[in-house]
């Protein structure tokens, strides 16, 4: 069997509204998080895990980190089932939720991990090579005698991955672990964690809106859309999917000419620059870029696919998401 075993998946919630006219009433609406998910994952992939607001994304790792328990399925995660026997479970997982903390709000970064190392029985010889390995890694040297609520958010961040991995987990689940960082402590952030599942082979799940995230860790991206696994391979195959609207930038020797164009193109004067978006399945390529050398002479020219993120935002349009 698979290092994670999830079989015929299903969360269901109640959610209780004020009911339309009434002071008091309250009526139940039920919420399908979870509808019948499917998967397997082998010890030490780093797999990308996507979907819009309210998928189910969320409930899949709380289920697999045995903090929810499921109306229906079979999940297995190194062959133990993580709510009914969740205390041999979480002490082989890491959890970093970017919006939540494990740590003490107003006691030193350093005390807190001695009261993990405390939780999760770590020796201290293991712990001091451990903690040495990820202050040097992460640089928390100058952080560590501070309380966490001084720290920035960048800085919570390293100290909160440092803190799911001093017990040395087989297993890391990251939900939204870059959100509102800047750009260089997500390139610290994924350096690490890319040296982390190299080095000691942890298998790590990710979840996250940042698609930079994805195209840098991941190799395999499973898509999730209404409870249900809408996609499941790599990522390039799936963007090429949905790659459908190219970008061409334009600049002439002379800046007054205006080129007449295919019919399909929508262009956008930038300054000195003529901004051109088209779709190569209506407009191909190489007739664009004849219709603009015939205008005048060319000073620069560039090209590109559009954005990821507008590629995973058609992508969920298109899958009904």
């Amino acid at each position: 069997m698979s290092y994670i075993h999830v079989s015929d998946l299903s969360k269901t919630y109640i959610v209780r509204k004020k009911k339309s006219g009434s002071f008091l009433a309250r009526e139940k609406t039920e919420v399908k998080a979870l509808q019948g998910m499917n998967f397997e994952a082998e010890q030490g992939e780093l797999i990308g895990y996507i979907g819009p607001n309210g998928a189910g994304k969320s409930t899949t790792i709380k289920i697999l980190s045995g903090i929810l328990t499921p109306d229906s399925g079979e999940v297995t995660v190194g062959g133990v089932c993580p709510w009914k026997d969740r205390k041999r479970h979480v002490g082989r997982i890491g959890v970093v939720f970017g919006q939540r903390t494990q740590l003490w709000w107003d006691v030193p970064v350093r005390d807190s991990y001695d009261l993990l190392r405390d939780i999760y029985r770590v020796s201290r010889a293991d712990y001091d090579s451990q903690l040495r390995r990820l202050t040097d890694v992460l640089d928390l040297e100058p952080l560590m005698n501070t309380p966490l609520r001084m720290l920035s958010l960048g800085q919570r961040m390293r100290v909160e991955l440092a803190g799911s991995l001093l017990h040395r987990p087989e297993l890391l689940f990251l939900d939204e672990p870059t959100i509102g960082l800047d750009a260089v402590s997500k390139l610290m952030i994924r350096d690490f964690l890319k040296q982390e599942n190299r080095e000691n082979g942890t298998t790590v799940m990710l979840t996250t809106h940042d698609m930079e995230d994805i195209s840098a860790l991941c190799s395999r991206v499973m898509v999730i859309g209404k409870g249900q696994k809408l996609y499941d391979g790599g990522l390039n195959e799936l963007l090429s999917a949905y790659d459908t609207v190219h970008i061409m930038t334009v600049r002439y020797a002379d800046p007054s000419v205006c080129p007449v164009l295919p019919e399909g193109c929508e262009t956008v004067a930038e300054e000195d620059a003529l901004k051109i978006t088209y779709r190569p399945d209506a407009v191909p390529t190489p007739v664009l870029l004849s219709a603009l050398q015939e205008a005048g002479t060319i000073r620069d020219l560039t090209a590109q696919p559009q954005n990821i993120d507008r590629l995973v935002a058609d992508m969920y349009k298109e899958m009904g998401m």
